[in-house]
């Protein structure tokens, strides 16, 4: 791991970092009162629901507002990942959860390596399940872990914070700034609410806003600041993956067929794209070691796996310049 990082050790446990010390945050977004829900305790279970879902009805569209924003960071990690660079998420309380979610989804739906997706959260992987928000307030809390990845300039650090000021997130994004990394700040609140010094405006090469408004429960950013957030997050990893070849049209066909749904998944990929009968289907899918992409390749272009492999490696394991269009 030490060519991905070309900067001392202790670089990355003592660099310069602003400590935010303790503020009013009454003043962002995700901290205001929604009037449409000052007398939610008043009403009853449906009208309450109601305001609710009236609430994320919204929050599609501040998400397609930051679609250029996103379509940049995505761009800056595929760019990075080409060259053996990793997508870093780093957050606090449900933030970090959500950030850990989206990591740990890439291996089973795209067959990416463990190590290309990593979500990082405050207190570790306990706080997964137990809460553990008081490490969200050390700037430096995250030292440790980016150093045992071995942070480097080819990574991507994506900061994830709903109201943008996360001790944690933020002196992370400053401490992967310090190693040369890529590095992207989410939140849902606005630019102007961040407040950011002009070295952490340098410390951010990304900025994604999501302002979706205050919460039905206030301050409760699980709720819309949430969805916002998994959204984003789909569209990042989802978007990084298919320009690295992960899908061929809209088919998941770099999944690796490792149970029952993903074999059943597998078989009708390779029934309705190489005319095959169910069971040669899944005979297919054995000799290509249960692999989508490979035995596609193996079956349409009459070769074993090895050359299949061999293909793929050519064409940066995209699969349209082998076989075209899908049907």
């Amino acid at each position: 791991m030490a060519d991905r990082n070309s900067n001392p050790k202790s670089e990355i446990r003592n660099p310069k970092s602003n400590n935010p010390k303790l503020q009013d945050r009454g003043h962002l977004l995700t901290e205001q009162r929604l009037p449409a829900s000052a007398n939610l305790d008043t009403l009853s279970t449906e009208d309450a629901l109601r305001v609710i879902n009236d609430q994320d009805t919204a929050i599609a569209g501040v998400v397609r507002d930051a679609i250029p924003a996103i379509a940049q960071l995505v761009d800056s990690i595929v760019e990075r990942m080409q060259h053996g660079g990793r997508l870093i998420y780093l957050g606090a309380g449900t933030s970090g959860r959500l950030g850990v979610l989206d990591a740990s989804e890439c291996p089973p739906t795209f067959h990416s390596d463990p190590d290309h997706v990593l979500g990082l959260i405050a207190g570790g992987d306990s706080a997964l399940r137990k809460s553990s928000e008081g490490m969200e307030d050390d700037p430096h809390g995250a030292a440790m872990e980016l150093e045992r990845i071995g942070l480097g300039e080819r990574d991507t650090l994506v900061g994830i914070a709903a109201g943008g000021t996360t001790p944690y997130v933020r002196g992370g994004i400053r401490l992967a700034k310090h190693c040369g990394a890529n590095t992207a700040l989410l939140c849902c609140v606005s630019r102007a609410q961040l407040q950011l010094t002009d070295d952490e405006q340098t410390d951010i090469d990304h900025l994604i806003e999501l302002p979706v408004g205050p919460e039905v429960v206030t301050g409760s950013t699980r709720m819309k600041a949430g969805t916002a957030t998994k959204l984003a997050l789909n569209m990042i990893s989802t978007g990084a993956f298919i320009r690295l070849g992960k899908t061929w049209g809209n088919l998941m066909i770099d999944l690796r067929a490792t149970n029952a749904k993903l074999r059943d998944r597998a078989a009708r990929i390779l029934v309705s794209q190489c005319d095959l009968p169910r069971d040669d289907a899944m005979q297919l899918l054995d000799r290509a070691n249960g692999r989508v992409k490979h035995a596609l390749v193996m079956q349409l272009k009459n070769v074993d796996y090895t050359d299949a492999d061999a293909l793929l490696e050519q064409h940066q394991q995209q699969l349209r310049p082998i076989l075209g269009e899908p049907r």
